[in-house]
Protein backbone atom coordinates (compact mmCIF):
# COMPACT_ATOMS: atom_id res chain seq x y z
CA UNK A 1 0.00 0.00 0.00
CA UNK A 2 1.53 3.39 -1.35
CA UNK A 3 0.37 5.78 1.62
CA UNK A 4 0.83 3.08 4.37
CA UNK A 5 0.46 5.12 7.71
CA UNK A 6 0.17 8.16 6.12
CA UNK A 7 -2.33 10.79 7.28
CA UNK A 8 -4.32 12.80 4.61
CA UNK A 9 -7.15 15.15 4.75
CA UNK A 10 -8.91 15.72 1.34
CA UNK A 11 -11.24 19.34 1.23
CA UNK A 12 -14.53 19.05 -1.12
CA UNK A 13 -14.16 15.20 0.08
CA UNK A 14 -17.46 13.74 0.21
CA UNK A 15 -18.56 14.91 -3.70
CA UNK A 16 -16.73 13.91 -7.21
CA UNK A 17 -13.19 14.00 -7.63
CA UNK A 18 -12.65 14.29 -3.65
CA UNK A 19 -14.84 11.45 -2.68
CA UNK A 20 -12.74 9.63 -5.52
CA UNK A 21 -9.66 10.49 -3.73
CA UNK A 22 -10.83 9.47 -0.38
CA UNK A 23 -12.12 5.95 -1.33
CA UNK A 24 -8.41 5.44 -3.22
CA UNK A 25 -6.66 6.84 -0.49
CA UNK A 26 -7.99 4.71 2.24
CA UNK A 27 -7.98 2.07 0.40
CA UNK A 28 -4.01 2.72 -0.16
CA UNK A 29 -3.48 2.50 3.41
CA UNK A 30 -3.99 6.25 4.99
CA UNK A 31 -5.69 7.70 7.61
CA UNK A 32 -8.11 10.38 6.21
CA UNK A 33 -10.03 13.93 7.44
CA UNK A 34 -13.17 14.14 4.82
CA UNK A 35 -13.58 17.95 4.92
CA UNK A 36 -16.42 19.27 3.04
CA UNK A 37 -19.54 22.02 3.39
CA UNK A 38 -22.01 19.59 2.94
CA UNK A 39 -22.83 17.28 6.25
CA UNK A 40 -25.16 15.19 4.40
CA UNK A 41 -23.23 14.06 1.56
CA UNK A 42 -20.08 13.84 4.34
CA UNK A 43 -22.05 11.50 6.60
CA UNK A 44 -22.76 9.67 3.56
CA UNK A 45 -18.71 9.13 2.35
CA UNK A 46 -18.43 8.39 6.05
CA UNK A 47 -20.68 5.53 5.82
CA UNK A 48 -19.38 4.15 2.72
CA UNK A 49 -15.81 4.19 4.38
CA UNK A 50 -17.10 2.69 6.98
CA UNK A 51 -19.09 -0.23 4.77
CA UNK A 52 -15.88 -0.56 2.91
CA UNK A 53 -13.85 -1.58 6.74
CA UNK A 54 -12.06 1.71 7.26
CA UNK A 55 -14.45 3.00 9.68
CA UNK A 56 -11.42 3.32 11.75
CA UNK A 57 -9.11 5.44 9.47
CA UNK A 58 -11.71 7.98 8.30
CA UNK A 59 -12.99 10.90 10.26
CA UNK A 60 -15.46 14.11 8.67
CA UNK A 61 -15.28 17.38 9.63
CA UNK A 62 -17.83 20.37 8.04
CA UNK A 63 -15.23 23.08 6.67
CA UNK A 64 -16.14 26.20 4.83
CA UNK A 65 -12.54 26.44 3.23
CA UNK A 66 -12.94 30.11 2.91
CA UNK A 67 -12.62 30.67 6.71
CA UNK A 68 -9.66 30.45 7.71
CA UNK A 69 -11.20 29.11 11.59
CA UNK A 70 -12.47 26.10 9.86
CA UNK A 71 -9.58 25.18 7.83
CA UNK A 72 -7.67 25.54 11.09
CA UNK A 73 -9.96 23.86 12.47
CA UNK A 74 -10.17 20.68 9.75
CA UNK A 75 -5.84 20.83 10.88
CA UNK A 76 -6.38 20.37 14.07
CA UNK A 77 -8.86 17.60 13.52
CA UNK A 78 -6.22 15.35 11.72
CA UNK A 79 -3.35 16.01 13.91
CA UNK A 80 -6.06 14.75 16.99
CA UNK A 81 -7.32 12.35 15.46
CA UNK A 82 -4.54 10.54 13.79
CA UNK A 83 -1.12 12.09 15.37
CA UNK A 84 0.23 14.05 12.29
CA UNK A 85 -0.57 14.96 8.98
CA UNK A 86 1.53 13.97 5.74
CA UNK A 87 -0.80 15.12 3.11
CA UNK A 88 -3.40 17.81 2.39
CA UNK A 89 -5.47 18.11 -1.01
CA UNK A 90 -7.10 21.40 -1.68
CA UNK A 91 -9.57 20.17 -3.44
CA UNK A 92 -13.21 21.73 -2.60
CA UNK A 93 -14.56 23.75 -5.30
CA UNK A 94 -17.69 25.38 -6.91
CA UNK A 95 -18.62 26.60 -10.63
CA UNK A 96 -18.65 29.82 -8.94
CA UNK A 97 -19.76 33.64 -11.32
CA UNK A 98 -21.19 32.61 -14.75
CA UNK A 99 -22.32 34.91 -17.25
CA UNK A 100 -20.52 38.00 -19.84
CA UNK A 101 -18.11 40.06 -17.36
CA UNK A 102 -20.07 43.15 -17.55
CA UNK A 103 -22.84 41.47 -15.92
CA UNK A 104 -20.68 40.03 -13.00
CA UNK A 105 -20.76 41.04 -9.80
CA UNK A 106 -18.26 41.69 -7.19
CA UNK A 107 -19.99 39.53 -4.92
CA UNK A 108 -20.19 36.59 -6.93
CA UNK A 109 -16.54 37.06 -8.02
CA UNK A 110 -15.95 37.32 -4.58
CA UNK A 111 -17.75 33.84 -3.68
CA UNK A 112 -15.77 32.40 -6.60
CA UNK A 113 -12.21 33.65 -5.14
CA UNK A 114 -13.23 33.07 -1.65
CA UNK A 115 -13.52 29.30 -2.07
CA UNK A 116 -11.69 28.64 -5.56
CA UNK A 117 -8.31 30.82 -4.14
CA UNK A 118 -8.46 32.21 -0.53
CA UNK A 119 -9.70 28.44 0.38
CA UNK A 120 -6.45 27.22 -1.38
CA UNK A 121 -4.03 29.98 0.53
CA UNK A 122 -5.53 29.09 3.73
CA UNK A 123 -4.75 25.62 3.36
CA UNK A 124 -1.62 25.86 2.75
CA UNK A 125 -0.77 28.23 5.21
CA UNK A 126 -1.96 25.98 8.03
CA UNK A 127 -1.07 22.40 6.37
CA UNK A 128 2.38 23.56 5.83
CA UNK A 129 2.42 24.69 9.42
CA UNK A 130 1.93 21.67 10.95
CA UNK A 131 4.49 20.15 8.48
CA UNK A 132 7.25 22.73 9.24
CA UNK A 133 6.51 21.99 12.54
CA UNK A 134 6.93 18.06 12.38
CA UNK A 135 10.07 18.39 10.76
CA UNK A 136 9.42 15.67 7.93
CA UNK A 137 8.18 17.08 4.73
CA UNK A 138 5.18 16.25 3.00
CA UNK A 139 3.08 16.76 -0.06
CA UNK A 140 -0.02 19.50 -0.31
CA UNK A 141 -1.90 19.34 -4.03
CA UNK A 142 -3.80 22.16 -5.00
CA UNK A 143 -7.12 21.42 -7.39
CA UNK A 144 -6.56 23.85 -10.47
CA UNK A 145 -8.50 23.15 -13.54
CA UNK A 146 -7.74 23.54 -17.56
CA UNK A 147 -9.93 26.89 -17.11
CA UNK A 148 -6.72 28.18 -15.63
CA UNK A 149 -4.23 27.27 -18.28
CA UNK A 150 -5.69 29.73 -21.65
CA UNK A 151 -8.61 32.01 -22.81
CA UNK A 152 -11.88 30.24 -23.75
CA UNK A 153 -11.31 26.47 -21.31
CA UNK A 154 -14.40 28.07 -18.70
CA UNK A 155 -16.01 31.05 -17.38
CA UNK A 156 -13.99 33.82 -16.45
CA UNK A 157 -13.86 34.02 -12.79
CA UNK A 158 -13.24 30.39 -12.23
CA UNK A 159 -10.37 30.74 -14.92
CA UNK A 160 -8.78 33.62 -13.39
CA UNK A 161 -9.31 31.66 -9.63
CA UNK A 162 -7.76 28.19 -11.23
CA UNK A 163 -4.71 30.31 -12.48
CA UNK A 164 -4.06 32.11 -9.21
CA UNK A 165 -3.97 28.33 -7.91
CA UNK A 166 -1.63 27.58 -10.48
CA UNK A 167 0.91 30.46 -9.60
CA UNK A 168 0.09 29.94 -5.58
CA UNK A 169 0.67 26.22 -5.82
CA UNK A 170 4.50 26.95 -7.73
CA UNK A 171 5.23 30.43 -5.67
CA UNK A 172 4.34 27.99 -2.62
CA UNK A 173 6.68 24.93 -3.97
CA UNK A 174 9.65 27.31 -3.72
CA UNK A 175 9.32 28.65 -0.61
CA UNK A 176 8.85 25.41 1.08
CA UNK A 177 10.94 23.17 -0.78
CA UNK A 178 14.17 23.54 1.12
CA UNK A 179 11.67 22.16 4.38
CA UNK A 180 10.80 18.46 2.10
CA UNK A 181 7.16 20.46 1.63
CA UNK A 182 6.01 19.37 -1.57
CA UNK A 183 3.43 21.69 -3.27
CA UNK A 184 1.50 20.49 -6.62
CA UNK A 185 -1.53 21.74 -8.52
CA UNK A 186 -3.53 19.13 -10.55
CA UNK A 187 -5.29 20.47 -13.55
CA UNK A 188 -8.85 18.54 -14.50
CA UNK A 189 -10.18 18.56 -17.76
CA UNK A 190 -13.98 17.67 -18.22
CA UNK A 191 -14.45 15.19 -15.53
CA UNK A 192 -17.97 13.66 -14.66
CA UNK A 193 -18.64 14.66 -11.37
CA UNK A 194 -22.20 15.98 -9.93
CA UNK A 195 -20.64 19.68 -9.83
CA UNK A 196 -20.14 19.33 -14.00
CA UNK A 197 -23.11 17.18 -14.44
CA UNK A 198 -26.03 19.18 -13.23
CA UNK A 199 -28.96 17.64 -14.14
CA UNK A 200 -28.53 15.46 -17.03
CA UNK A 201 -25.81 12.98 -16.44
CA UNK A 202 -25.52 11.10 -19.14
CA UNK A 203 -25.76 13.94 -22.06
CA UNK A 204 -23.25 15.76 -20.12
CA UNK A 205 -20.92 12.43 -20.35
CA UNK A 206 -21.58 12.09 -23.88
CA UNK A 207 -20.60 15.57 -24.92
CA UNK A 208 -17.40 15.19 -22.84
CA UNK A 209 -16.14 12.52 -24.40
CA UNK A 210 -16.80 13.67 -27.53
CA UNK A 211 -14.71 17.02 -26.50
CA UNK A 212 -11.48 15.42 -26.48
CA UNK A 213 -9.09 12.83 -28.11
CA UNK A 214 -10.09 10.56 -25.54
CA UNK A 215 -12.83 8.25 -25.93
CA UNK A 216 -14.25 7.85 -22.91
CA UNK A 217 -14.89 10.88 -20.54
CA UNK A 218 -13.06 12.01 -17.42
CA UNK A 219 -13.87 10.47 -13.74
CA UNK A 220 -12.99 11.12 -10.50
CA UNK A 221 -10.95 8.07 -10.27
CA UNK A 222 -8.76 9.93 -12.89
CA UNK A 223 -8.08 12.31 -10.56
CA UNK A 224 -7.67 10.36 -7.69
CA UNK A 225 -4.66 8.41 -9.46
CA UNK A 226 -3.33 11.62 -10.26
CA UNK A 227 -3.51 13.11 -6.74
CA UNK A 228 -2.09 9.71 -5.60
CA UNK A 229 0.45 9.72 -7.58
CA UNK A 230 1.62 13.23 -6.06
CA UNK A 231 0.94 12.55 -2.14
CA UNK A 232 3.17 9.07 -2.63
CA UNK A 233 6.82 8.94 -2.68
CA UNK A 234 6.78 8.15 -6.15
CA UNK A 235 6.72 12.05 -6.45
CA UNK A 236 9.25 12.98 -4.29
CA UNK A 237 11.28 14.85 -6.83
CA UNK A 238 8.10 16.77 -8.14
CA UNK A 239 7.08 19.90 -6.65
CA UNK A 240 6.05 23.02 -8.59
CA UNK A 241 3.99 21.68 -10.97
CA UNK A 242 0.89 21.24 -12.43
CA UNK A 243 -0.30 18.26 -13.89
CA UNK A 244 -2.94 18.53 -16.48
CA UNK A 245 -5.21 15.22 -16.42
CA UNK A 246 -7.60 16.12 -19.31
CA UNK A 247 -7.76 13.15 -21.92
CA UNK A 248 -5.44 15.48 -24.99
CA UNK A 249 -8.09 18.50 -24.61
CA UNK A 250 -5.29 20.77 -23.73
CA UNK A 251 -3.41 19.13 -26.65
CA UNK A 252 -6.28 19.50 -28.76
CA UNK A 253 -7.08 23.25 -27.97
CA UNK A 254 -9.72 23.83 -25.74
CA UNK A 255 -11.77 25.81 -27.43
CA UNK A 256 -15.13 25.35 -24.77
CA UNK A 257 -17.54 28.00 -26.25
CA UNK A 258 -17.64 26.13 -29.42
CA UNK A 259 -18.08 22.95 -28.04
CA UNK A 260 -20.46 23.79 -25.67
CA UNK A 261 -22.19 27.43 -27.35
CA UNK A 262 -25.31 27.24 -25.04
CA UNK A 263 -23.40 27.59 -21.80
CA UNK A 264 -20.73 30.16 -22.93
CA UNK A 265 -20.85 33.67 -21.81
CA UNK A 266 -21.43 34.91 -25.10
CA UNK A 267 -24.75 33.33 -25.17
CA UNK A 268 -25.55 33.59 -21.86
CA UNK A 269 -29.17 34.63 -21.03
CA UNK A 270 -28.51 34.03 -16.76
CA UNK A 271 -25.95 35.66 -14.76
CA UNK A 272 -24.88 34.66 -11.21
CA UNK A 273 -23.39 32.00 -9.54
CA UNK A 274 -23.65 28.05 -9.00
CA UNK A 275 -22.20 26.32 -5.60
CA UNK A 276 -21.65 22.90 -7.03
CA UNK A 277 -22.16 19.99 -4.33
CA UNK A 278 -22.27 22.59 -1.49
CA UNK A 279 -26.12 21.64 -0.73
CA UNK A 280 -26.69 25.23 -1.01
CA UNK A 281 -29.30 26.70 -4.66
CA UNK A 282 -27.76 28.64 -7.11
CA UNK A 283 -28.27 32.17 -7.44
CA UNK A 284 -29.43 33.00 -10.66
CA UNK A 285 -30.24 36.31 -13.26
CA UNK A 286 -31.86 36.94 -16.22
CA UNK A 287 -29.97 39.49 -18.63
Amino acid sequence: MRLKDKVAVITGGASGMGKATVHRFLAEGAKVVIADYNEATGAATLKEAAAAGYEANARFIRVDVAKEADVQAMIDCAVKEFGKLDILFNNAGVGGAIGPLTETSIEDWDYTFDVLAKGVFLGIKHGAKVMLAQGHGGSIINTASIAGLSGDGGPLVYSAAKAAVISLSQTAAVELAPHRIRVNAICPGFIATPLAEGRNPDSTRAAFAKSQPWPEHGSGDHIAGAALFLASDDSTFVTGEHLVVDGGLTAAGPELSKKFARGSARNASVSGITRGSTGEPPLLRKI
